[in-house]
């Protein structure tokens, strides 16, 4: 890290299972320029710490559950001139700390997202991914799992993310949109398909659609986050 602060600050929220987080940490060593911050919600496992007295240089922080909120968390620690929120069972793209470098020359850019992709090779993880990039190209509407990521000056000057149980990575790319421009990259960030493998395909796709379009149309996060959580694994 350089005397002004590094590049780039990764924010990684996690709750309970620590699997994922030590298959995204094996991906993010120790580098110049980094820095690594896990916000950690609610209990932890014992593989969790573990993983925390293996990685010193990592700063790690404990707080109450939900995203947005330990979104905010970390973002308070950060020092970077960027900040990225990743999930936990994320994949990353290759040269991703390059793309960071080549926003970083873009003044007008003040944030973006990376292209969904899905951990298989099934079929319907495919129109899954085409349906998403159809989203994100006609409503700029990104979600959290692709990997929002935007300038730490910008995510303070709108005062990062509402403290809202659900939809908070939409309602802030909502506000983001209006500071600048906001790009959609074509690199993927891999996430997870174990939701739409554990409920269907159609089934999680719809719940989505469904969670979404309510969202619009003025149901509060608070009732949103009650239906959510009455799904199976719905976190």
């Amino acid at each position: 890290m350089s005397a002004a602060g590094p590049l780039l600050s990764i924010v990684v929220p996690v709750r309970g299972d620590s699997t994922p987080l030590a298959a995204l940490l094996s991906q993010l060593p120790s580098r110049p320029g980094l820095q690594i911050i896990v916000s950690s919600m609610g209990p932890t496992d014992s593989t969790h710490d573990f993983i925390r007295e293996g990685r010193p240089d990592i700063v790690w922080i404990d707080g109450a559950p939900g995203r947005g909120v330990q979104f905010n968390a970390g973002a308070a620690q950060a020092r970077g001139r960027w900040l990225w929120f990743v999930h936990a069972d994320s994949h990353l793209p290759e040269g991703w700390f390059e793309i960071f470098e080549t926003l970083d020359r873009r003044g007008d850019v003040v944030g973006g997202a990376f292209a969904f992709r899905l951990d298989t090779r099934v079929w319907q993880a495919r129109w899954l991914e085409w349906a998403v990039a159809a989203r994100v190209r006609l409503f700029g509407l990104p979600y959290g799992d692709q990997g929002i990521f935007v300038r730490r000056a910008v995510f303070q000057s709108i005062q990062g993310f509402r403290p809202i149980p659900l939809m908070e990575d939409v309602e802030f790319v909502r506000r983001l949109k209006r500071q600048g421009r906001v790009v959609h990259l074509s690199e993927g960030m891999v996430t997870s398909a174990r939701r739409w493998e554990q409920r269907g395909w159609l089934r999680q796709s719809l719940s989505n659609l469904g969670t979404l379009a309510l969202y619009f149309l003025g149901v509060s996060p608070e009732r949103l986050a009650r239906r959510y959580d009455r799904r199976p694994n719905a976190f």
